[in-house]
């Protein structure tokens, strides 16, 4: 059970030590919203959200004001209703849009108004009143008394209430105006014509509004910085009132102290953590803080000790956390909901989709142009996400406006000054698909400046809509895919490549959608079963992106519906799961595995990839049996790809390890003997197996996968010079040397066709075998065909064996009587199409030679290019790409493997 920072328990999980004002007026009444949460019905109307809303800076005393509000729509916020009721009740922190606020409706001018009385015990304090988040222009009064005006959807702001206090009863008015769209501010998602991949906007209070006493003196932020290459927590201590004041740190674990610092305020200390247990995803270990200033004030919070960073590792830019690479595999969550819109109704609620998205094993949450709650921030650091945290995309196009760079500029420094405390947070986003961009390379820049601890990425998705996609400023290049997953740029000297969005696959779940029409997905789904393989199949590519493309993390969209985007893991709801979960689950870890070095994907070709500097464009192969690296590439002849292309088998000694067969030799293996590396044939005896099977660990220079010997622990797959050698760790370049990328096979065709020739494909399935695969009035069939057939019969079924349009390694098909036109998938059903020149036609028309599953004599299996693991298969006389056992029909296993291989025949036309 992972540990609750004992300090924090009192503070986080329940209301102790808050005092709830009892003298609201009548309670407000939460509207039926479009679609119900498993939480809708447990929102209290007197104490909704009851929980510490500032778990990075806690203090015992606090009054919660959520709850009922009087509430009145206005055509300004210049004159407050100063001690007079209002018409209407809303719940606060609910938005004004939300069926939780009891309105339920559009209001660009508003006034708040609540009373509420001081506790006798805060006599002699100060007293600060919190708001967490308004949006967008708020104005308070207190007693008549104007306290301020502010700007901005997404930041916290606190008014000290001192001196506008009186005995007793006591009146907060709070007006909001909400231009949402209308004005150059940074909304994100919303809009006031919402639809589409726009949302409805949300306005006035979202966030928890809370009283706290305080000395004059008071503490205000905690800038906690960990660094774990000096052992210790980095410290700036901000407060109100207290210039040059002495303040006193510790670190603590389970309420015993590990380290003390004292300084002054706004000058960084530095608190020792020995032997520090560091933060991971695997491990989210937090230790718990406590600040003191000379004058008493006392707060408490926490951190984990992480480092953030990049670094070359295995030949390739990666980013680090604690000097190693971790694959960052996220979800793109938008913080939407169907009764709260931009406010979950409860606690538990914000805690489950965080949950759920750690249980799929995703270890990272992009959180997408929006800014959530700090304890949505603390589950985060608890249950162990990273998190890419964008900045709120400005209403406005491409032109934002001299008003709204300013109100931009503003709002993203406080998005980063306020969050400089959580530990999930290794990146950065100021801009997302060119939404609302100007200058990125300077805004990157600022950005850094500000925290010069993280990774910055200047625009996610910069390769679709960036008019300057590479302004060679930030950490990242990002580049966006739907349905995806892929790249079109590799990692640069200065940056690391990653897929910021990719998926979007779309199920419909009557019932439980959003009542409006226009709904959308990028690729549409019949049911759960073929929605999780289709999940499946495409997360499958990105093993080979990691090791093929340098790929350092991936957002897969999204994990619940949102309003008319149905692409969700959940329904809108969060009632239904979309998936089956543990498919899910399974697949992710398989991605996280490949990245660690670890997990290799048995029954497939790759090549084994050279990741020491200076050599990277160097394969292992098998030239003339003892095994070398030579410089091959896409380029290079047929024979040197192949001789580097290797099936990888489970381990011939043990299945907990893995084999390398070569592809065009089978039954013969990579094996070591007098510690030289050998291609040889497989004499089924132990010694054999036992040299022939290494284990995979994580890559000795921090990326990629090293290979153990089975039989010989220490010793690794090493090339020395051009050769290939088992050694122990010498020093010098070894570590780089035995580390391997595993990479995409340089040959992806298991089985050989010969280009240029005509050929025919029988159907092998028993009691079927007259039929053949032809392409009559345009989709792909079978029929019983044979030389006596009519001649256009026979020339629809006859086909002349290209070069692959999309990879010479793998084949296309063209029709003998219509040049020009080749057999293609699209929908997953095969038809005869001409070539439009277009990279989707020539992936889907190009098909690797894979030997037969069903075996047989010169049967072979037609794989998909850009569906790996969809193959050719007849069904009910349609010829389909098909996975055994998917969820279409057509996937059924039954008879998969016979209907997925074919004869290929001599020519019928």
């Amino acid at each position: 059970m992972r540990r609750i920072p004992a300090a924090l328990i009192a503070v986080l999980t329940s209301t102790i030590g808050a005092v709830v004002a009892s003298n609201s007026p009548a309670t407000a009444a939460p509207k039926p919203p479009p679609l119900s949460t498993p939480w809708t019905s447990q929102v209290s109307t007197t104490n909704p959200l009851p929980e510490y809303p500032r778990p990075q800076l806690t203090r015992t005393d606090w009054q919660s004001l959520n709850g009922t509000w009087q509430f009145a729509g206005s055509s300004n916020i210049n004159t407050p209703p100063v001690n007079t009721n209002l018409g209407e009740e809303i719940l606060v922190p609910y938005p004004i849009e939300s069926a939780l606020s009891g309105i339920m409706r559009r209001q660009d001018f508003s006034y708040y108004r609540r009373t509420f009385t001081v506790p006798a015990g805060w006599s002699g304090k100060n007293v600060q009143l919190n708001f967490g988040a308004v949006d967008w222009q708020s104005k308070v009064w207190v007693n008549g008394t104007l306290l301020g005006t502010h700007e901005g959807g997404y930041d916290k702001f606190s008014y000290d209430i001192t001196t506008a206090l009186r005995a007793g009863s006591n009146e907060i008015i709070v007006g909001v105006w909400d231009p949402t769209d209308t004005q150059d501010i940074p909304v994100g998602k919303q809009r006031v014509n919402r639809g589409g991949i726009w949302y409805t906007p949300y306005s006035g209070i979202w966030q928890t509004v809370w009283l706290e006493p305080t000395n004059p003196a008071r503490i205000t932020r905690l800038d906690t910085t960990p660094n774990v290459a000096a052992g210790g927590l980095d410290l700036v201590v901000q407060a109100a009132n207290a210039s040059g004041q002495a303040v006193t740190a510790q670190v603590l674990t389970g309420g015993a102290v590990v380290g003390t610092a004292t300084g002054t305020v706004g000058s960084s200390l530095r608190v020792p953590v020995p032997n520090a247990h560091l933060w991971t995803p695997d491990d989210p270990f937090l230790y718990d803080v406590k600040v003191t200033l000379a004058t008493g004030d006392t707060v408490g919070g926490y951190f984990g000790m992480r480092s953030v960073g990049k670094a070359v590792l295995g030949g390739v830019l990666r980013p680090t956390l604690n000097g190693k690479f971790v694959y960052q595999l996220g979800t793109l969550d938008q913080g939407y909901w169907p009764d709260g819109i931009s406010t979950a109704p409860t606690d538990t609620a914000l805690r489950f989709d965080l949950e759920q998205q750690k249980a799929l094993g995703f270890n990272m949450v992009r959180k997408h142009i929006k800014v959530e709650s700090d304890r949505w921030f603390y589950w985060a650091d608890r249950l162990g996400l990273m998190v890419w945290q964008d900045m709120p995309a400005l209403a406005s196009g491409k032109e934002p406006s001299a008003v709204g760079r300013t109100r931009y500029e503003k709002e993203l420094k406080e998005l980063i000054d306020e969050h400089k405390g959580i530990t999930s947070i290794v990146q950065w986003v100021p801009f997302n698909e060119g939404w609302g961009e100007y200058d990125a390379g300077r805004i990157a820049d600022l950005v850094k400046s500000y925290d010069p601890t993280r990774l910055v990425n200047h625009n996610s998705g910069s390769n679709c809509c960036d008019s300057d996609p590479d302004p060679g400023n930030g950490d990242v290049i990002d580049d966006h895919m739907y349905v995806g997953p892929g790249i079109t740029r590799q990692p640069t000297a200065t940056r690391i490549a990653v897929n910021g969005e990719y998926g979007g696959l779309g199920l419909r779940v009557p019932g439980h959608e959003w009542p409006t029409a226009g709904k959308f997905a990028y690729e549409w789904l019949p049911d759960n079963a073929s929605l999780t393989s289709r999940y499946v199949q495409i997360t499958s590519k990105l093993i080979d992106l990691i090791n093929g493309n340098e790929l350092s993390g991936s957002v897969y969209t999204e994990p619940t519906d949102v309003e008319e985007e149905l692409n969700g893991f959940y329904t809108y709801d969060r009632q239904v799961q979309k998936m089956d979960f543990a498919r899910v689950r399974e697949v992710n870890l398989r991605v996280l595995g490949a990245a660690n070095g670890t997990t290799l994907s048995t029954n497939k070709l790759a090549s084994l990839r050279v990741t020491t500097p200076g050599y990277t464009d160097r394969y292992l192969r098998h030239r003339d049996g003892a095994a070398r690296t030579d410089v091959i590439s896409a380029s290079s002849a047929t024979a040197d790809r192949q001789d580097a292309s290797f099936y990888v088998r489970p381990g011939l000694a043990s299945a907990s390890c893995y084999s390398f067969e070569s592809r065009n030799f089978p039954g013969q293996y990579l094996r070591h003997r007098a510690y030289r590396v050998y291609k040889e044939a497989n004499d089924g005896g132990s010694t054999y197996n036992a040299d022939a099977t290494f284990c995979a660990r994580p890559g000795l220079s921090g990326g990629g996968t090293s290979l153990e010997a089975y039989n010989m622990a220490g010793y690794y797959l090493r090339h020395r010079s051009d050769e290939v050698w088992m050694d122990a760790n010498t020093g010098g370049s070894f570590t780089n040397d035995a580390t391997w990328a595993v990479s995409p096979p340089l040959w992806k065709s298991g089985a050989d066709l010969t280009v240029g020739q005509n050929r025919s494909f029988r159907v092998t399935t028993a009691g079927y075998d007259t039929r053949y695969l032809r392409h009559r009035e345009g989709l792909a069939r079978t029929d019983v065909i044979s030389s006596a057939s009519a001649a256009t019969d026979r020339a629809d079924a006859t086909f002349t064996v290209r070069t692959g349009l999309a990879d010479s390694s793998c084949f296309s098909f063209e029709s003998v009587n219509y040049p020009g036109q080749f057999l293609r998938h699209a929908a997953y059903r095969v038809q005869k199409a001409s070539n439009d020149g277009t990279a989707t036609f020539q992936q889907d028309a190009t098909f690797c030679a894979q030997p037969a599953l069903n075996g047989g004599s010169g049967n072979v299996s037609l794989e998909s290019f850009n569906y790996p693991g969809y193959y050719w298969r007849h069904y009910a006389e349609a010829v389909y790409i098909a996975t055994n056992g998917g969820g279409n029909a057509w996937d059924n296993p039954g008879s998969f493997t016979a209907d997925a291989t074919w004869n290929n025949a001599a020519p019928l036309g």
